[in-house]
């Protein structure tokens, strides 16, 4: 955070985990950077973050798996979530902000994290959550993209979560996973990402693309939103690749829609409603919870 006068907004961003540093210079990342180094894609949220004091937590030290490389099953990603609820809580009891970001696509530790907060009237949100509410303010149903099967199924498990399985029109995968020991499956988001900013032509925007247009005329989606935090990059070329074919459909991505949610909650004044998320001993409790 700045020494300039306070912003409306103070936000911590909470990536999902650090990984070895071994193993971050395998993947082209530096933790002891600045803050707009780490943060991903900053270069496109920079404006969002303009009216915000901001800082950036690099998430706790990995713990699944073996350590050395991205979560795909739900029990490597409880770990994560679990692992960043301490982050939480001790960014609460600071006192510092009145909203924390949780980044990482399939939301590990939200839900948590938001029972953590709401004693401390702390707005919490998460990338696939505030784009599923983003999304359905934009049209009727939405569809994923996502990059693994992993990935999916732990969309399916956010997507029954959240109330929005009659919304969802379709999750599409295209298959180029985060990577993990043996680091030998051929493709990976990462690489794609980091060959499509030096200026190569990316096999996975085609194959998303493709599957982008089947989401609009075969499964009747109104607009996209993006599964996994590595394939946000996605965003922008996938957007304009559409229109220039006509298809005028919104593409989201988890970051700008989560730094926006989480402006929206501080201007209402409003985190998680307390009876969604009671103390372990509530003055008032209910009787019975219809369905």
């Amino acid at each position: 955070m700045t020494d300039a006068a306070p912003s409306k907004f103070r936000f911590l961003m909470v990536r999902h985990f650090t990984l070895p540093e071994h193993v971050h210079e395998r993947f082209g990342m530096n933790d002891r950077a600045p803050k707009e180094a780490m943060l991903m894609n900053y270069q496109h949220l920079a404006p969002l973050l303009e009216d915000v004091d901001w800082d950036f937590h690099p998430g706790p030290m990995a713990t699944h798996g073996d350590g050395d490389g991205y979560p795909e099953t739900r029990e490597e990603l409880a770990i994560v979530g679990s692992n960043r609820l301490p982050v939480v809580r001790e960014a609460c009891e600071s006192g510092r902000y009145n909203a924390i970001i949780l980044l990482g696509g399939v939301d590990p530790g939200f839900w948590e994290a938001r029972e953590i907060a709401q004693p401390y009237g702390v707005a919490v949100t998460a990338n696939a959550f505030a784009q599923m509410h983003v999304a359905c303010m934009l049209g009727a149903r939405f569809s994923v993209l996502d990059i693994s099967e992993g990935q999916s199924v732990k969309m399916v498990d956010l997507i029954r979560l959240y109330g929005f399985a009659d919304r969802c029109a379709s999750i599409r995968v295209v298959d180029y996973p985060l990577p993990r020991k043996p680091f030998d499956y051929g493709r990976s988001t990462l690489e794609e990402r980091r060959g499509f900013a030096r200026g190569k032509p990316s096999a996975m925007l085609e194959e998303a693309v493709r599957e982008a247009i089947a989401c609009i005329e075969e499964d009747g989606a109104e607009s996209i939103i993006l599964g996994c935090s590595g394939c946000y990059w996605l965003q922008d070329p996938l957007q304009k690749r559409l229109k220039e074919m006509g298809w005028d459909i919104p593409v989201l991505e988890g970051y700008r829609a989560a730094i926006e949610v989480a402006k929206l909650m501080v201007n209402l004044g409003v985190g998680a409603s307390g009876i969604a998320f009671p103390p372990p001993l509530p003055r008032r409790w209910r009787r019975i919870k219809t369905f």
